[in-house]
């Protein structure tokens, strides 16, 4: 199952989930208990801690969920640091093959989310320190369901801004772009 966030990035292969981490741990939740599907991919667009350039088209299937309080050291988290799709965890099964097959999905490439848009370029800097590259808003939630429901799971991200202080303003500016070149290339899979 193609999935995305919706509003603003809806795909007419991609069924929208929500905005942010609750929006869509609720809503996929809902849609797996329904009707558990053979795989997760979520479409959508990323912020770049720097590495990666505007426009890249990126795969991954690792997530965290780090909140800019952590980088302060004013808070801590019993949380999973980082959280993997169940292709990256070695367990090369016959489901797993229905989306992986071929594909060169980065075991690498870690994708935060938050609720928040960084804008601070130094920040940027302590998640590239620590092999953290993009922002998703919902990209943690859609592994995490994933996981419960035992559920290959990946996404496909274009990079819009870089998280500066322009992200917002750069954001709007490549949106549309990031979302033509996002579709080509995930309609070349479907």
């Amino acid at each position: 199952m193609f999935i995305c966030a919706g509003k603003s990035e809806q795909f007419d292969f991609a069924l929208p989930v929500g905005i942010g981490l609750v929006d869509v741990a609720i809503s996929l939740t809902q849609r797996c208990i329904a009707q558990k599907p053979d795989f997760l991919c979520f479409v959508g667009t990323a912020g770049s801690y720097g590495e990666k350039a505007i426009f890249d088209i990126i795969e991954s299937c690792h997530a965290t969920q780090i909140e800019q309080s952590l980088i302060h050291a004013d808070a801590y988290t019993p949380l999973e640091e980082i959280v993997k799709g169940i292709s990256s965890l070695g367990n090369e099964t016959e489901t797993d093959s229905v989306l992986f097959k071929n594909r060169n999905v980065s075991r690498e490439t870690v994708v935060n989310s938050s609720n928040y848009i960084t804008t601070n370029e130094a920040v940027g800097v302590w998640y590239r320190d620590r092999s953290i590259h993009l922002e998703n808003m919902e990209f943690y939630a859609v592994v995490k369901v994933a996981q419960m429901f035992s559920i290959p799971a990946m996404g496909i991200f274009a990079v819009t801004n870089y998280c500066n202080e322009d992200a917002h303003r750069d954001f709007i500016k490549n949106h549309q772009e990031a979302m033509e070149r996002l579709t080509e290339y995930t309609k070349r899979y479907l």
